[in-house]
Parts: structure tokens; sequence; C-alpha cells
């Protein structure tokens, strides 16, 4: 694609009128060359890219395609899948019905799911809606994505499980990201309107909002026009599409799809607050419920300005950056990475979607994009972060030739191979089996039928499991038991799943 001025194209697209603030220069002139040449170096195959500004959306535009190898292109229409942007949802559902008085942010959890159980009773009997949105639960970061990540479970039965989970900290003592608290949070909505959480969600902001291409469940989008196909590096760090990614039995944390015009939409409500062309979308009370800080993550950092303190609201990360309030989140499922951005005091936001889950450049753009708005030095970040991005990606491809290296050393295992064979059960989770495969084992899951891991031994009781799904990493696995009997394996899959292991005992 050749590069060309933006400027044009913005007087044509975003209607520029008269007295209006020209863009900055970065924006004005460079931005189209700076994401080009970000197509070709992080190998995305496309990315929709919005900027509103002062009431106006300055900019809606999709740049490459949406499948590597074919030349069909991404456009302002296209969909992506957003991932934990749906949050910023939920919550502003959430706070819409307290406005309206239908229940309290303060509510005990069990006054509208009352079946709700978390592995404390006194937690269960305490824990308050806000901290199902504000991630104040205990749990760490992610803890049970593996159970329900592309899982066969229903809804029902993630939250059941949920409740089997063992915190790693004290409630409301850490902030922990946890998707499943999302899920209960848009469980409740039902109860109080008699309308599904999707449902709500259509009726209450993406019909007022005009957001005609906007689905709330992820079953929808295989079917829809004009969509992005998702991208993921397999096991070799190869670019490949991938299938879309299952995950309504957590839709209230991230199961919807949009478009940088649509999305373009919901942020110019956000930026004006509450407002659509004069009318009125959702109260402003709601929105600033949903932007005050209920949980600390830290003093905040960045690698080149200042910024002094990170916390989060209601479905928003919360930072400091260069003097200004930054309302922001993220969203990652397999196969697309989105940014969506606002700066309250300079009526300014940015979407950036993309359809690879293996870039850093959703991030690096909104920052750069930032800067120039904020008259702050040019700094590369493609660059910078791409820079990063090739490192851990090295050195992940060093530790996994190890391992292989390790593997055709032809290490005995302690035991003979059938000692490893049989079912497993974690109390959470459920089961999972071990058969022989050859010279190795292999790994099937009650609650993932798509999964498997094939498990070469590395000597005594360490194999090297590679999953059957890129997303799941390559990990290596420990056994534990004595010299005659194996008695439990302890799980690992990638971070980009989840953290935590798991402890699964032979039966």
């Amino acid at each position: 694609m050749k590069s060309i001025s933006i400027f044009p194209l913005l007087l044509l697209i975003a209607g520029i009128t008269r007295g209006q603030i020209a863009p900055p220069a970065f924006v004005r002139d460079s931005l189209e060359s700076y994401i080009n040449r970000a197509l070709q170096a992080w190998e995305l195959p496309g990315v929709s890219v919005a900027i509103v500004k002062d009431g106006q959306i300055v900019l809606s535009k999709g740049y490459g395609v949406k499948e590597v190898g074919k030349n069909d292109p991404v456009d302002e229409n296209t969909l992506f899948m957003i991932g934990s942007n749906t949050k910023a949802m939920t919550a502003t559902a959430i706070a819409l019905l307290h406005v309206r008085k239908k229940l309290s942010l303060d509510d005990k959890v069990v006054k509208w799911l009352p079946d709700f159980k978390l592995r404390d009773p006194w937690v269960t009997k305490e824990l308050q809606i806000a901290d199902l949105l504000s991630h104040r639960i205990g749990m760490e970061t992610f803890q049970g994505d593996f159970m329900y990540w592309t899982s066969a479970l229903t809804s029902k039965e993630v939250l059941e499980k949920f409740g089997k989970l063992t915190p790693v900290y004290g409630f409301r003592s850490k902030w922990g990201y946890t998707n499943a608290a999302f899920l209960a949070a848009g469980e409740i909505i039902p109860r109080v309107t008699g309308k599904p959480w999707s449902l709500f969600l259509k009726d209450s902001l993406f019909i007022p909002l005009g957001m005609t291409r906007t689905l709330a469940l992820s079953a929808e989008l295989p079917n829809a026009t004009n969509k992005a196909v998702p991208h993921t590096l397999d096991h070799e760090k190869k670019l490949v599409s991938i299938p879309y990614c299952r995950i309504d039995n957590l839709a209230p944390a991230g199961s919807v799809s949009s478009s940088a015009a649509d999305m373009a939409k919901w942020v110019l409500m956000q930026l004006e607050n509450g407002r659509m062309n004069g009318k009125e979308i959702i109260p402003a009370s709601a929105l600033a419920m949903t932007k005050t800080p209920y949980s600390i993550l830290g003093n905040g950092g960045h690698p080149f300005n200042k910024s002094h303190f990170s916390l989060y609201g209601l479905g928003w990360f919360l930072e400091e950056y260069s003097g200004r309030k930054i309302v922001s989140h993220t969203g990652g499922v397999n196969g697309f990475v989105t940014s969506v951005t606002l700066i309250p005091e300079e009526k300014l936001g940015i979407i950036v979607l993309t359809n690879t889950d293996q870039n850093g450049f959703y991030e690096a753009l909104k920052w750069e994009i930032i800067d120039a708005y904020l008259n702050l030095p040019y700094r590369n970040y493609s660059n910078f972060y791409l820079m990063n991005s090739r490192q851990q990606i090295n050195n992940e491809k060093k530790t996994w030739k190890m391992k292989a290296d390790t593997v055709a050393m032809k290490n005995k295992p302690a035991l003979s191979l059938d000692s490893y064979t049989g079912r497993y059960r974690n109390e959470a989770y459920g089961n999972l089996q071990i058969t022989t495969a050859g010279d190795a084992l292999r790994l099937t899951f009650e609650h993932h039928p798509n999964l498997e891991g094939i498990l070469q031994p590395l000597g005594n009781n360490r194999f090297f499991c590679t999953y059957s799904d890129p997303e799941f990493g390559k990990k290596v696995l420990s056994f534990s038991g004595d010299a005659t009997r194996i008695k439990s394996l302890t799980v690992y899959v990638a971070d980009f799943i989840e953290f935590t292991p798991y402890e699964f005992i032979k039966q």
C-alpha cells in the first residue's frame, strides 16, 4: 500500500469544517505512513483506527487486510472482537440501573444471585456489585481463566467453578483482574430488568448510539459481514489465521465485536458526558461512577514521560499522565487485541483495533497519538514496543529449543510411561486424562474437547508439553510422586490465558 498524505483524506472522511482546529502534524501528515510501516514491521494483517476530538470524529479508517494472504481491505466498518473493552459497557449498564434506582452498586451480590457462592462464606455474604466490577475480590489476575477460556462450560458452570477457587489474596486487599466477576455482574442484569445482558446492551447502548454494526455475542460474529479474521503466532512463530473465539460463557467480560466507526460513537458519548447529538443517552452521573477509583494498582509508570499513579474504576483503568487523567482499557481475545482511550480534559478519544493477538502496536499507536495532541516529543513507540516484542519472542524460541534439545537426548522418565497414565482430578476444574502416545504422553481435558497436550520426557518427572492450540503455548509440566507411583500433575498454560497453576491429583 502506498504512503500518501493523510490531510486531504481527513478533510474528506471527517468533514473538518472552517474554524475547527486542525489535527496535530503527526496525525495530519504522518499517521498513514506510520501505520503502513507498522503493518510490515509487526506483520499485522489489519488495523482500524478512530480519533475523536472536541465532539467530532476526526478520523475513522481501516488499514491493511482482513486476512493474511488475501486482498480484502479493512475499513472503518470492519468488525473486530474488542475483548475486555466490553467491560466498560457492562459496568455502564450496571451504573445506569443504579441511577434508575433499580439496584445499587453497594447491593450484596447474593441479593440478586442467591445461589452465588465463593469459597469463603463470609466473602460470599459481604461481596458487593462494585467489588465485581473493580477486580477487588482477592483473585490473582486471570485466575480461573484456564477453566473457562474457550471451554465447553456454560455461564452457570463457570460461576459454579469460580466459587471453588481459593483466592491468592485477601478480600479487597489487592487488585486482581477477574473475568468471571464481570460475568457475575452481567448475570445480575436479567434479574433486575428481565432482559438478557446482550439485549439490555443493545437496547440501552448500541441502538441509541447508532452502533448498528456492533454485536454483543461472539457466536454472532462468524455469520456477520465485513469482519476481520483473527490471527496468532503458531508454535513456529509464524503468523496464522485461527477460528473465531467462542467466549459467550464469559460474555459480559469480553464477547462484544465492533468497528472503529461504531466505537467512535461510544467514545464520543463518553467524552460528551453521556450525550449524542444533543440527546442524553446515559446520565452523566452514571458515567462518572464508572470513572471513580475503586482499586489501587500501583504508582504507574511510563518509559518516557511522567505518570504518577494507576487505579481502576468500574470497567476502566485510570491513570495520570503528563498532568492529565487517562481513562482507558485494552482487550485481548484469541486473534485480536484492541485499545480504547479517553482524555476527558482534552475531549480526546482514541480507538485502535487489530486482528492479531501478538502485537503491541495497538498500545504504541495510542501513545503516539496522545503525545501528538499533548505537544510532547515524538517517541516512535512502535519501534520501542517492537524491539521488546522481538526480544521476548527470541527468548521464548531459545527456551523452547533448549527443551526440544533435551527431549532429543531421550532422557528416561522416573517411571514407565504407563505409570503416568490415568485420570487426574482438580477440585475446581474437574478431570483430565493421560494416555500414552508413542514415546510421549497425551493430555486431554474434560471441559476443553478441542485441546490436547503432548508431553515429551525431559527426564525424571518433568515433561515438555506442547498444546494443540498455540494460544495455550508450550510449558514444562512436572509430576509428583515417589519411587513407585505418581500422585499428581501440576499444569501450567501460557500467561495469555492464566498465570496460576492447577494441581491435578491422580485418581
